[in-house]
């Protein structure tokens, strides 16, 4: 590989290495920077409740995407609209 000389033939060869090079760095010091925080909530005493609370998070993340791609549920205007309808009676006393 040559160092910026010569910049002619090669250089599309030269340029996707770099480009992977670059790309394989920054993947592994994400990864790093990924296992340093891993390795800092291991060693947290409140692990279990951090689960915990991690899974209802990711519970309730699943619970609004389905949410979002199933059947539309009535709106909640309509809902509560009929509620005080069937509350009052139906003559709305």
């Amino acid at each position: 590989m040559t160092n910026g000389a010569g910049r002619g033939r090669g250089t599309r060869e030269s340029d996707a290495m770099l480009l992977v090079a670059g790309i394989a760095d920054m993947a592994v010091s994400g990864l790093s920077t990924v296992v340093g925080g891993l390795r800092g909530l291991m060693r947290r005493a409140d692990m279990a409740e951090l689960a915990a609370e991690g899974q209802q998070e990711i519970k309730a993340r699943g619970r609004l995407a389905l949410d979002r791609f199933t059947a539309s549920s009535p709106a909640h205007l309509e809902v509560l609209a009929q509620q005080v309808k069937a509350h009052r009676g139906p003559a709305g006393v």
